[in-house]
């Protein structure tokens, strides 16, 4: 059993489920350590004081707002707790919208909404009732000392709660240089389009994550593996010389032909074949 994050309740109308949540992350990340290349010895980093210069144990260690300057304000964890009793045990729905209206671009972070003993029958009703809506709840909940807008999604027999971006964290388009909707003006015909629409047809197939592996995690664990068993434990590599390919500046690409010889090479192979470009990527937001 995972480790429950946070213990608390659904709360819409006058429904109360009690509920735990549990990271649905599992991320492939490296534990590396910082070496002084001359020795091979671990960095260290040290918590001092910057006025006396003595180092600081983690026990004499506060959290301070900065009012004014060199003025603190100093929170513990009670006080985070303390602030709004109800937000920091409740992910409060506040509206139910339909699944398709919000943006990928709003999701940021999955999590699992387990009950708990006497939550049963109010979440069966809470999941079922969204499967056959078709709708998602919106709510407010407070994890660690952050408060989150979340969408609840019924997935399988599990709600996942992903917490969403607010409007204001994302940035405006107006900055970059788009080509136009107008096909003509960004000089795509309707041969080009058809051809393509032929290439996404023939590269079409059913979503399965399995199929998807972060190789370039993989490939990483490979290489140190290799060097492991030759020995080879403190080299380093030094940056390659060789430039990666690319189109010489100016250089007019002949789209219709690439299209074409895709197309050729996809019916040729009798399948999809596995995209290359989403390596090491993750699924999408709604993905659990």
């Amino acid at each position: 059993m995972p480790r429950v994050l946070w213990k608390g309740a659904i709360s819409f109308g006058l429904v109360h489920i009690p509920v735990g949540l549990y990271s649905a992350e599992k991320r492939n990340s490296f534990d590396l350590t910082m070496l002084d290349r001359r020795t091979m010895k671990p960095v260290g980093f040290k918590r001092y004081n910057k006025e006396t210069g003595e180092d600081v144990s983690w026990d004499d260690i506060v959290k301070g707002y900065e009012y004014e300057k060199d003025r603190y304000v100093v929170l513990t964890e009670e006080d985070f707790k303390r602030a709004n009793v109800e937000a920091t045990q409740t992910v409060d729905i506040l509206s139910f919208v339909d699944e398709d209206e919000i943006s990928s671009m709003y999701f940021e972070t999955p999590y699992y909404l387990a009950p708990d003993k006497r939550g049963h029958k109010g979440y069966a009703l809470l999941r079922e009732t969204l499967k056959q809506t078709g709708k998602i709840g919106i709510a407010n909940v407070v994890i660690r000392t952050r408060q989150y807008v979340a969408a609840l999604i019924p997935v399988g027999d599990v709600i996942v709660m992903n917490t969403l971006r607010y409007a204001n964290e994302l940035r405006g388009t107006d900055e970059f240089e788009v080509p136009s909707s107008n096909l003509k003006a960004a000089g795509v015909n309707v041969r080009e389009i058809e051809m393509a629409q032929r290439l996404v047809d023939g590269m079409t197939a059913k979503w399965n994550p399995e199929e998807y592996r972060d190789t370039y995690h993989e490939d990483l664990m490979a290489l140190i593996e290799k060097r492991v068993q030759a020995g080879q434990t403190e080299v380093i590599t030094e940056p390659s010389q060789e430039g990666e390919e690319r189109p010489a500046k100016g250089e007019v690409i002949d789209l219709m032909a690439l299209l074409k010889r895709s197309v050729e090479t996809k019916g040729k192979a009798g399948k999809p074949a596995r995209p290359a470009k989403t390596r090491g990527r993750k699924s999408g937001p709604r993905a659990a």
